[in-house]
């Protein structure tokens, strides 16, 4: 019988790794060759220190226009929409049985978005936390009952 292979995602807006689980008492271990990381800089990088001005007819008033895109968080979700297109690339050839997302709210919700169905039917769990900071080792307490290993 061939073992369900579990990919869990560990995602914030900048950081993400894919490891696997083979099955109960099998553990983790990288999906991937590679850990992905975005190079986005804070928004101070993407606009300028003061905002730009406008004058009204009449009054001679000076207006600050405020930026109208966060920069940083829309870097975020093009970081959250790389790493579906990974997850959808890899359903046809598949690659996984069932997926655990664990992110952030916002960039679960961003994740959530871009997947496509077929990747979402393969969705048997969440956890809305940041452990991108966790080591191999130390992931599988806090996956809790999500994944039994």
């Amino acid at each position: 019988m061939k073992p369900t292979r579990t990919w869990i995602l560990v995602a914030d807006g900048a950081r993400a790794r894919i490891v696997e689980n083979l099955g109960p008492g099998k553990g983790l271990r990288p999906a991937l060759n590679n850990d992905f990381a975005a190079s986005h800089a804070p928004t101070r990088k993407f606009v300028t220190a003061k905002p730009g001005r406008n004058r009204t007819n009449g009054g001679g008033a000076h207006h600050g226009i405020e930026p109208r895109v966060d920069w940083h968080r829309f870097e975020k979700h093009r970081f959250a929409r790389g790493m579906a297109d990974v997850i959808n690339r890899a359903v046809p050839r598949q690659a996984f049985d069932r997926l655990i997302l664990v992110a952030p709210p916002e960039t679960l919700g961003a994740l959530r978005a871009k997947l496509s169905t077929a990747a979402r039917s393969k969705v048997a769990g969440e956890i809305t936390k940041d452990l991108t900071h966790m080591s191999l080792h130390d992931l599988p307490r806090h996956l809790g009952d999500t994944l039994a290993l």
